[in-house]
């Protein structure tokens, strides 16, 4: 039985001023009582166990979901974020390496949480990287201090992000107008009274009409130009070319040099020649006046 389907009644219910009271009331444990608890629940599955280690340290939880609270989530939200965390650390928590529990379950609850932010922050996928992840959440502590109560950054300021965080200037940039804009709907009309939308105003970055039947003609006569350039090799040049350049799975000189009983070095020799026929056909065809009619 898993901790999340033990505690999931108790623990994710609706937060309120009563739950949080008794959280932060819990009586903390000692280490040796951590170590029984954990020892207890990991030997023999002690749910009772389990539940007196996670809500001893539900104040934990409490803790860090009022550091994110200026995300725009729920608190509720965040609440339960993090006991799943508290639940995947008491979970995997290891007595036996004398850690004790709050320091190893502070790492998942703010983990846990975390992860909630970016999936729900905005609908566009934010932090998919370690970089953009730090990032998110140490932007505005970080431009706070430098600019001395908030504002625009300046080059020199991103500059000393970039060195405290490790990560590069230009996702610095990135990220900075990333927080600064929130969504909108492109269907949204531009001003109180337009009928415009922003979507109006979005260029079309897929190729044009005549593009299209350019491109399809210039496929075609490429694709023709080859087939005539192979019909101009011998047996063996257009055997070797196509095993080698035209099929996805390109069999080796090794596995060619054994199918047509020469070694892997001649039909080296005889594929760089081929090629060499192909390159100088398809030259000559596209320097005539009429290559694409």
């Amino acid at each position: 039985m898993t901790a999340d389907l033990v505690l999931s009644a108790p623990i994710l219910s609706k937060l309120d001023t009563e739950f949080i009271r008794g959280s932060m009331s819990a009586a903390l444990l000692t280490r040796e009582r951590e170590q029984d608890l954990a020892r207890r629940w990991r030997g023999s599955g002690d749910e009772a166990a389990l539940h007196e280690l996670v809500l001893a340290y539900m104040r934990l939880v409490i803790s860090t979901a009022t550091r994110f609270r200026n995300y725009g989530l729920p608190m509720s939200d965040l609440v339960q974020e993090g006991a799943v965390g508290l639940m995947q650390a008491a979970a995997r928590f290891e007595p036996e390496r004398e850690v004790r529990f709050s320091t190893y379950a502070a790492w998942w609850i703010r983990s846990a949480m975390q992860d909630y932010i970016l999936r729900n922050w905005s609908v566009v996928r934010t932090g998919t990287t370690a970089a953009q992840k730090a990032l998110f959440f140490n932007l505005r502590r970080l431009r706070a201090k430098i600019e001395d109560g908030g504002g625009a950054l300046d080059e020199r300021g991103r500059a000393l992000i970039a060195q405290e965080l490790a990560v590069n200037l230009a996702d610095v940039e990135a990220m900075e107008i990333r927080l600064a804009g929130a969504d909108q709907s492109l269907n949204a009309p531009i001003g109180p009274d337009g009928e415009d939308q922003w979507q109006d105003f979005l260029a079309d970055q897929r190729p044009t009409p005549e593009e299209s039947v350019t491109l399809a003609r210039d496929g075609r006569t490429r694709s023709l130009w080859l087939a005539q350039a192979l019909d101009e090799l011998s047996a063996r040049e257009q055997t070797i070319i196509k095993e080698r350049r035209l099929r996805d799975d390109a069999r080796t000189l090794e596995e060619l040099g054994h199918k047509l009983g020469i070694s892997k070095e001649r039909v080296r020799q005889i594929e760089h020649r081929a090629l060499e026929k192909l390159k100088s056909s398809l030259l000559q065809r596209s320097a005539l006046p009429n290559h694409l009619s």
